[in-house]
């Protein structure tokens, strides 16, 4: 079992990694995993909630499976198996996130990585965040990388992030404009320098 535990930090999308304490591979970077305990676990959904409870302080929203991965060559100890998900993490939660204390943590940009990770873990990655960017494509809203309130250019911007690419401001507005999964709060806007920006929250029965 490997995730790709995703957010949006600094305008850009953003995965969760750890540093390989033992062999094979020991130093290198991947993807948080685990092993499916059935004493504790009773679906592939349970082991991924668990792993992630083991990595973070916060109650992730929403995780996907992505799809299987296997064969002879993935693993120098033998054949392997693994199961990816990726899961979605509000970008004010980023602090929140704490690894065991054996391990070292980074987030590092999912679109630019700077390094090759562990195993095949880059291309775990690159399955994860195409299947995320084509659920956004198709016009699913990824507010479970948002916080609790949010303004609509906040939704654009987060989007825009995930998407890789700008969108229409107006365009945007207007394909919006009936979802029900936006809940206006009623009289509380962000305020600045420009006009007060309404502040939403996602409806309750929401589903991504």
């Amino acid at each position: 079992m490997d995730i790709a535990l995703l957010t949006v930090k600094d305008e850009r999308l953003h995965v969760l990694l750890v540093r390989r304490a033992n062999e094979p591979e020991k130093g290198r970077w991947a993807l948080p995993g685990g092993v499916l305990d059935p004493a504790v676990d009773c679906s592939l959904d349970d082991t991924v909630r668990r792993v992630l409870r083991s990595k973070t302080h916060v109650d992730i929203r929403y995780t996907e499976q992505v799809q299987v991965f296997s064969g002879q060559d993935r693993d120098p100890r033998g054949w392997s198996l693994s199961v990816v998900y990726y899961a979605l993490l509000p970008g004010d939660k980023v602090s929140a996130v704490a690894g065991d204390k054996a391990e070292a943590i980074e987030w590092m940009d999912a679109m630019e990585l700077n390094r090759q990770l562990a195993f095949d873990h880059t291309l775990l990655l690159e399955a994860a965040v195409a299947k995320l960017r084509d659920k956004v494509e198709r016009e699913a809203l990824p507010l479970h990388l948002l916080p609790g309130r949010f303004t609509l250019t906040e939704l654009q911007r987060t989007c825009e992030v995930v998407l890789g690419r700008p969108l229409d401001k107006s365009a945007f507005r207007r394909r919006i404009k009936e979802e029900p999964a936006l809940v206006e709060i009623e009289g509380e806007f962000l305020r600045g320098p420009q006009r007060p920006a309404q502040l939403y929250t996602t409806a309750e029965d929401f589903q991504f």
